[in-house]
């Protein structure tokens, strides 16, 4: 009774709010909190200019994160194409007029205000997956036709970020889609016949990719080749990893990256300027509060009654999963250097406002998780 009762009516504000899961805000603040000491840290003890940007932005992110979360979830099944329309027209926006800068074509400009459409595309993209495939039946997802269209979402999107040029975005388009197709049913084979694919095209995929990819490519397999050139960042990444210890060597007193040595220490090698300064243990604990909230969207996602619901939980829980592993895997010289960044943790506005509002959908999951979702959107239409 009681899960049908909220299934078949609206909740009040004072229900959602009972309903959200407060605990894993603790950890995803507990997680910013570690990112701002050590942005504290890389701008040699002082709260500018890093850190108390990010103070901010984290601020207005939890405000968005509820708010997203109280939204009823049939609004976003509803609006999910919209959504993705609305980010693809931006990237091709991008395309046309975008900002340069660091060699890449990646921003637009609002007055002060800076953003990476392809950030928002990454959420926009799982809302679009989930509710085609709750529009389909697990034989339907079987099918190759009806594959065809899904498969066009994500490599539309994916294509237009690499030509900003940003391996690692269009790699997590293309990660994270697969995933949501594999919760949607899509059998392992289809899998595999891809991944054939994909190797065979590597020769040609190779004389796509921008002379300092192939670089980066390069001196993952061997950055020894050129230490003081394109492998210098990922060698001074792994002194300052192994300089660090078990212990650390105490927080300010990091030498590679107060000395100026560690490149990005503020984005996207913050996890060496951490572990530098904490050492394996500070690493751990960090790796750890990432693994108590993977496990709450893993959770959130097989709480839901609705298909669309664990589609959507799934696929912004992948996401945040690939954000943490692309990112120490590079940083540990482990995967190639692709410029994804540490979430909640490195340096960024647009990346932390998208990331708190895909966790703001998957909260509005749990808060709506005895929600009935038909096919078109109504509970009348299962």
């Amino acid at each position: 009774m009681f899960h049908g009762a909220f299934g078949r009516r609206q909740m009040t504000i004072r229900e959602k709010l009972w309903r959200v899961q407060w605990s894993m805000l603790l950890f995803i603040s507990l997680i910013a909190v570690i990112g701002f000491v050590v942005l504290y840290s890389a701008a040699g003890g002082n709260v500018d200019p890093w850190a108390s940007r990010q103070m901010i932005r984290f601020a207005a992110g939890i405000v968005v994160l509820v708010v997203v979360a109280m939204v009823d979830i049939r609004f976003w099944f509803k609006h999910a194409y919209t959504f993705y329309a609305l980010a693809l027209v931006l990237l091709v926006v991008v395309a046309v007029a975008g900002r340069i800068g660091m060699g890449a074509q990646r921003w637009i400009t609002f007055g002060p205000l800076n953003f990476q459409p392809s950030e928002l595309m990454k959420v926009a993209l799982i809302l679009a997956l989930a509710r085609y495939f709750h529009g389909g039946s697990a034989d339907d997802a079987r099918r190759p036709l009806f594959l065809i269209t899904p498969l066009f979402m994500i490599l539309l999107p994916a294509a237009l970020v690499m030509r900003q040029p940003d391996l690692g975005t269009a790699l997590m388009l293309l990660m994270t889609g697969g995933i949501v197709f594999f919760m949607a049913g899509v059998r392992i084979w289809k899998f595999a016949a891809i991944a054939l694919l994909g190797l065979a095209a590597l020769p040609v995929a190779w004389h796509f990719l921008r002379e300092y990819q192939k670089k980066r490519i390069l001196m993952f397999l061997d950055p020894e080749s050129d230490a003081l050139g394109a492998g210098y960042h990922i060698i001074q990444s792994k002194i300052a990893l192994g300089s660090g210890g078990v212990l650390g060597r105490g927080f300010l007193q990091g030498t590679q990256g107060h000395l100026s040595f560690l490149p990005e220490k503020q984005t996207d090698f913050i996890f060496t300027m951490l572990a530098e300064e904490f050492g394996m243990i500070g690493g751990l604990v960090l790796l750890s509060l990432y693994g108590i909230v993977l496990l709450y969207g893993f959770a959130i996602a097989f709480g839901s009654r609705n298909h669309f619901g664990r589609l959507l939980a799934m696929g912004v829980t992948a996401m945040f999963f690939l954000y943490v592993f692309i990112n120490v895997g590079m940083v540990m010289g482990l995967l190639p250097v692709v410029g994804v960044p540490l979430p909640l943790v490195s340096y960024g506005g647009t990346a932390m406002l998208s990331l708190l509002f895909a966790f703001g959908v998957l909260m509005c999951v749990h808060v709506h998780r005895d929600s009935l979702i038909g096919r078109r959107g109504d509970p009348d239409d299962l």
